[in-house]
């Protein structure tokens, strides 16, 4: 892909975290090859007016239009895409990256979509070598990138790979976006109505391969619970839904190194209990909201438009961290990420910049196929990350 005329295109540029991803690589790496590319071209031109770039290459592509995201995707090594929600929008993209050998990541979060392009499309792009990778934001980075570097970490001290860790998200301060909650939204619209959608957003192994057999994981915790390696009181979590089958199939992409049995459980951490049994009761009831339509309607009023997020002070000020547990029932380590700003968009844009740069610059180990960030970027995201405040540690015993 060396003769292509750029290194990434970012497709939906202008919408809110697509700005966030053109202000981050705009500003951090002046010398990259790379367009804006939507379907509007008045609104790129904006965006490219706010960045003072005027020599900015526009690539207009409707994300239905399959000649216009062919001579987009021919253009560059990479497509790095914010036009969510993918299920609705994303497939015609993903099929037409997977058959020019273009490289590929998003920040989808639809386990029912990603269940159902994977089987269609994987095939396409081990043939083409394009590198898909989805989940490359705060869902499912920390998650997925916690549990690879907690496992480099247990085989070189204790010579094998713990069978069981527990991914805890602590503190964190932040804003919502419209495009999350209509991503939100559109999955639960879309569940209320087809059974079998139902049951893939509820399966631990719905991302699993087909040739894999899968593991004895139960669904994901939704109530309350005491952690004894954590000594607190725990919550659901709502990124678990996702980050909990990405980390399961990130295991069965690279050949079960963890083990077949390997189990993986996400929740909150909570000060005390009864912050635990709200946090548990909030969540149950606005989840539930979301699978009828009245209480929909009401929801989508109360929280943000698509193009809508937290202004620039509340994504600058905001932080994550978030923990690893793991364990072979003999030995226990313990791991900790921590991000600057706020998880879901200043963090989330940076980190979608990066696996797109890891996967137009990088040397990785993996060839085509649709892969999740641990299966294919692995060390060199690892690498890369710090470069945007995102730190990966251990966590000593005192």
């Amino acid at each position: 892909m060396s003769d292509r005329a750029y290194e990434i295109i970012l497709y939906g540029a202008s919408g809110f975290t697509g700005q966030l991803v053109a202000e981050y690589l705009a500003a951090a790496h002046p010398d990259l090859k790379w367009a804006i590319a939507g379907r509007n071209r008045q609104k790129l031109e904006h965006i490219r007016g706010k960045l003072m770039l005027p020599e900015l290459p526009i690539v207009i592509a409707d994300s239905h239009d399959t000649e216009q995201l062919t001579d987009m995707v021919k253009q560059t090594r990479t497509i790095i895409s914010t036009v969510g929600p993918y299920a609705q929008y994303g497939t015609p993209l993903l099929e037409t990256c997977a058959r020019e050998g273009t490289h590929y990541c998003d920040l989808t979060g639809e386990a029912q979509w990603m269940a159902g392009v994977f089987e269609q499309i994987n095939p396409i792009a081990r043939e083409s070598g394009a590198r898909l990778v989805h989940c490359c934001g705060f869902d499912s980075i920390p998650s997925d990138l916690s549990v690879y570097f907690l496992q480099q970490q247990f085989k070189a001290r204790y010579g094998g790979y713990a069978n069981h860790i527990s991914g805890r998200m602590g503190r964190a301060a932040g804003g919502v976006s419209g495009g999350t909650v209509a991503s939100l939204m559109f999955v639960a619209e879309q569940a209320s109505k087809d059974a079998s959608i139902r049951d893939t957003v509820m399966d631990p192994y719905a991302l699993y391969p087909a040739n894999v057999t899968p593991g004895n994981d139960v669904p994901d915790q939704t109530g309350i619970a005491w952690d004894e390696n954590f000594e607190s009181w725990t919550g659901p979590f709502v990124m678990a839904a996702i980050n909990t089958k990405v980390v399961r199939r990130s295991n069965a992409l690279a050949g079960l190194p963890y083990g077949a049995d390997f189990r993986y459980d996400e929740s909150q951490l909570c000060s005390s209990r009864t912050k635990a049994l709200l946090s548990a009761g909030g969540l149950g009831a606005v989840m539930a909201g979301t699978f009828f339509s009245p209480t929909r309607a009401i929801l989508k009023k109360m929280l943000p438009d698509p193009g809508e997020g937290p202004d620039e002070a509340t994504r600058n000020n905001g932080f994550f961290e978030f923990w690893a547990h793991g364990t072979d029932g003999t030995h226990h380590l313990k791991v900790k990420v921590t991000g600057q700003r706020d998880p879901g968009y200043g963090a989330t844009s940076r980190m979608l910049a990066q696996a797109g740069l890891c996967l137009s610059r990088d040397t990785l180990i993996v060839g085509g196929g649709i892969w999740t960030p641990a299966s294919a970027m692995g060390d060199a995201l690892l690498q890369r990350l710090p470069e945007v405040d995102v730190h990966f540690s251990v966590v000593e015993p005192n």
